[in-house]
């Protein structure tokens, strides 16, 4: 069967990705509720296209931080991407480079940051940032990234503990023997192993400072000389102290669903969070995008580029670097098509006129 679709890489990758990893990169947390509503939120906004004004081509690009890129899809940070590749994180990024968009590599990956650059020199990298309780190894991640060319620190702010994901606890979920976390030496590098539940959740205990706070995005913006992306803001309140404390980007995101069932889809929470601070810094956001429709959707609602990290893991286990390079020409594609057909020739025309919530028609 051809592959002509998120979801036919998502059922392909099903088959090829062994059990373990498999259920770590698609579970949610608890009833995946969250996770649910990811999609729905998604399917519950409508386009509304205005006709006879599309143009012989669209322009797609857009500029973030001061860069060009071709257009305003991004590969959001995943963890230990060699278990569903062997090139994992490094295939990823030259994928995101051979299509000029960004590709943000996670802390927790099984290619480390110098790895990365070397391998994808082109691409525009990211580096998403854990706050270690050693604060000096993480000043060094900092450092790292800087030396290496990478263009923005993203911190994950929505994980000073991992959620509860039934699938790694019954799982047991452990990275394979023969992978490491790269970014590290010793246990730090080997430590992600079942001791009796999730590894994965046992390491971040072990390892993370759960007494993250406002005053450490404080640190981070005066420390490193990189724009700084606060990771997983949900609510105006906190999108207002973000950007007051001088943050470059708020990236709009539930950590795909995997911290606390029960919030919201994350382009449920975009309008309030443009609404408060749009004016003030740069907004964008991650969950649930599958289609280029998902895309346009974000951009009406005021984000300026929407990420994925699920369907790069897809493309990712079923063909490599070329298969993640056909889910973002599958994307590419299906965004050209929805602003032909809603009457958009660059970025810029897309408009929150442009969507409507289900419940407007249902009234009708």
């Amino acid at each position: 069967m051809a592959l002509v679709s998120i979801q036919d890489y998502a059922r392909r990758a099903s088959q090829i990705v062994p059990q373990n990893a498999l259920d770590y990169y698609r579970s949610g947390a608890g009833d995946e509720l969250t996770l649910r509503l990811n999609r729905i939120a998604f399917d519950r906004i409508r386009i509304r296209p205005r006709v006879l004004n599309s143009g012989a081509s669209r322009d797609m690009t857009v500029e973030l931080f001061g860069e060009k890129f071709s257009m305003p899809i991004g590969i959001s940070p995943t963890a230990m991407q060699r278990m569903a590749h062997p090139e994992g994180e490094v295939a990823n990024a030259k994928a995101a480079a051979s299509r000029g968009i960004p590709f943000t590599l996670s802390t927790i990956a099984t290619s480390s940051i110098e790895q990365v650059a070397a391998g994808a020199p082109r691409s525009p990298k990211w580096f998403q940032l854990y706050i270690y309780k050693d604060r000096k190894l993480t000043e060094n991640l900092v450092r790292r990234a800087e030396k290496a060319g990478f263009k923005a620190l993203v911190l994950t702010v929505d994980a000073p503990m991992f959620g509860l994901r039934r699938a790694d606890m019954r799982n047991k979920f452990s990275l394979p023997s023969h992978y490491v976390l790269a970014n590290f030496d010793g246990h730090l590098a080997t430590g992600v192993q079942s001791q009796g539940g999730s590894g994965i959740n046992e390491y971040i205990t072990e390892q993370l400072d759960p007494t993250l706070s406002w005053k450490d995005v404080e640190w981070l913006v005066k420390f490193t000389k990189l724009p700084v992306i606060v990771k997983g803001i949900l609510t105006k309140e906190d999108a207002i102290i973000a950007a007051d404390y001088g943050v470059r980007g708020i990236w709009v995101s539930n950590h795909g669903a995997r911290q606390i069932d029960s919030v919201p889809a994350s382009i449920e929470a975009l309008p309030e969070i443009v609404a408060a601070v749009g004016d003030r810094t740069t907004i964008v956001l991650d969950g649930g995008v599958t289609e280029g429709t998902d895309v346009f959707k974000a951009l009406a609602l005021g984000a300026k580029m929407a990420f994925f990290g699920r369907p790069a893991l897809w493309g990712l286990a079923v063909n490599g670097q070329q298969g993640v390079e056909h889910v973002l020409d599958i994307l590419r594609k299906e965004l050209d098509v929805a602003m032909a057909l809603a009457g958009c020739r660059c970025v810029a025309d897309i408009t929150r006129n442009h969507v409507a919530h289900e419940s407007t028609y249902a009234k009708l």
